[in-house]
């Protein structure tokens, strides 16, 4: 890799050499670590432009540093820093060494960092928390964004509220698919949820806030809020998701500033929070004048039965802020997160955004405003959820066959992930083509500090959040299996009576191919 300009300061009234100063220059850059060994340096004739000297002078001093071993000269390809620098040249350099500067400041703890589970071969890792980047639809994002780099002025600063474009067509996606009715000066666009629930708890907490969430719940979130001064109370989860009346007992303690939840799919139970409990919540928060931060990470992708409206799409009092994201549809690395509010707050929620980040991609953003525009990102999520739902059957099936009875083992009929428990299990599965692998199930950023109530069972021994609706589908897998056995004992039976394949019995039947593999995405 070429290396950019030195800066090499040469003093005209310093009595020492200008080929001295040239070669000390570069020996206290490489002692520093500011050239790292291998490193190539520039041409002579480069070097003598920048630094406005003769050529000869700067050959001069390359040859002193040869001579005393801090570079290699490789014939016709260059001047490169010696991989070996002797511990002598770099303390007569005054040099410290790379990574040997400690802070001359105190520092604060940093947060902690998410455990993360190492890759390791035969384990089907179910912690992911992304989408199936292989799904991707690379060439019309990337024909999207060629045309959005041609738009004059796109490389400019723009709206910290994200281009309007963009925010027309979020708008008109969820006016379709979750019943809102945003327009875009409802609506902010932001680099992921992540940021849109940062900016949310710098606009709406101060130091010493109480901020309601779930427990176990998604503990990035807790710590974006904690970073903004606020107290994190966690709040009890049952079969039905958040209890209301544990929220409805803490405001009786002191003044809650804000909850926060995930309704449609509690992360990471997957339960769905019930029509009662939403009324109860949101009477509650009119009431009690707090703030309902709604995070609808996975709205996409249900499968069973219609999808259940969000908060917001029964908001008359103005207490939900809804915070979703485009990154579970294509993937964690295109940025895109949204805001949906009363359009005051939405005003300062982008000026606390300004401060922050200043602004999106706008080409990129004016691209995924393409997609939604021609009708290709919806194309994409009908083709991702019949694929997931396909990956949740077989991989539901396995574990119902290995694990019957574990108590990490449950079905949920409508959610993004499938088999995650409370406890993190490492257990034999059969996988695709008979492959025995180990599957892991646990679950990102989840952080539980309260016993949930017993979960039920469904017919085949293992733990269901919807008992009635999961037992019935769980009996349907059962049946499914036990049809083709018999389907392949009967097969059998045939065959040793000499029957052929025009036989009824014995007809050849194309069987159900099992999708490999499986997705498993959290909230980031």
């Amino acid at each position: 890799m070429r290396t950019w300009s030195l800066a090499l300061a040469i003093d005209r009234a310093d009595p020492a050499p200008v080929v001295r100063q040239v070669a000390r220059g570069i020996a206290s850059h490489v002692a520093a670590g500011r050239l790292r060994p291998g490193e190539r340096l520039p041409g002579s004739r480069e070097l003598a432009r920048i630094l406005g000297l003769h050529r000869n002078t700067v050959l001069a001093a390359y040859a002193e540093l040869l001579a005393e071993g801090w570079v290699q000269s490789s014939g016709g390809r260059g001047t490169f820093v010696s991989p070996e620098i002797p511990a002598a040249l770099r303390r007569r350099a005054g040099g410290p060494g790379a990574g040997s500067r400690a802070p001359g400041f105190a520092l604060g703890p940093a947060p902690s960092p998410r455990g993360v589970i190492a890759a390791q071969p035969g384990v089907l890792n179910l912690v992911s928390g992304i989408p199936d980047l292989r799904l991707v639809p690379v060439d019309a994002i990337a024909r999207a964004y060629r045309r959005a780099l041609r738009r004059p002025g796109i490389l400019g600063y723009g709206d910290p509220a994200g281009e309007e474009r963009l925010r027309t067509a979020i708008g008109q996606m969820l006016r379709s698919t979750r019943g809102l009715e945003p327009d875009p000066a409802g609506l902010l666009v932001t680099r992921g949820s992540q940021l849109a629930l940062t900016v949310t708890a710098r606009a709406l907490f101060r130091p010493g806030d109480i901020v309601a969430v779930e427990a176990p719940g998604y503990a990035a979130a807790w710590d974006v809020f904690r970073a903004a001064g606020a107290h994190v109370v966690p709040l009890p989860v049952d079969e039905e998701g958040l209890r209301v009346d544990a929220l409805e007992a803490l405001t009786r303690r002191g003044k809650v500033r804000a909850v926060y939840l995930t309704p449609h799919h509690q992360y990471p139970t997957t339960v769905t929070l019930p029509a009662a409990r939403r009324i109860a919540l949101l009477r509650l928060a009119a009431v009690e004048r707090l703030a309902v931060l709604e995070d609808d990470y996975d709205s996409e992708f249900h499968y069973d039965g219609a999808p259940v409206l969000p908060l917001a799409a029964n908001d008359p009092a103005g207490v939900v802020v809804h915070v979703g994201t485009l990154s579970k549809i294509l993937a964690p690395g295109l940025r895109i997160g949204y805001v949906h509010a009363a359009p005051e707050v939405i005003r300062c929620l982008a000026e606390h955004r300004r401060y922050v980040d200043r602004q999106g991609d706008r080409a990129l953003e004016v691209a995924v405003a393409e997609l939604i525009e021609d009708g290709e990102l919806q194309q994409h999520v009908w083709r991702m959820r019949r694929r997931y739902a396909a990956r949740r059957d077989a991989l539901a099936e396995a574990l119902r066959a290995r694990l019957a009875g574990a108590p990490s083992s449950r079905c949920p009929p409508a959610a993004w992930r499938c088999g995650a428990g409370r406890r993190r299990t490492s257990t034999p599965i059969a996988g695709p083509r008979r492959a025995r692998a180990r599957a892991c199930c646990s679950t990102p950023g989840a952080t539980s500090r309260s016993s949930a109530s017993p979960i039920p069972r469904c017919s085949s021994g293992s733990r269901c959040w919807r008992s009635e609706s999961s037992a019935r589908r769980c009996d349907g897998w059962r049946s499914r299996s036990r049809r083709r056995a018999g389907r392949d004992r009967r097969r059998a039976a045939v065959a040793q009576r000499g029957g052929g394949p025009d036989t009824e019995v014995g007809r050849s039947i194309p069987l159900p191919r099992r999708a490999s593999g499986t997705t498993a995405p959290g909230p980031r």
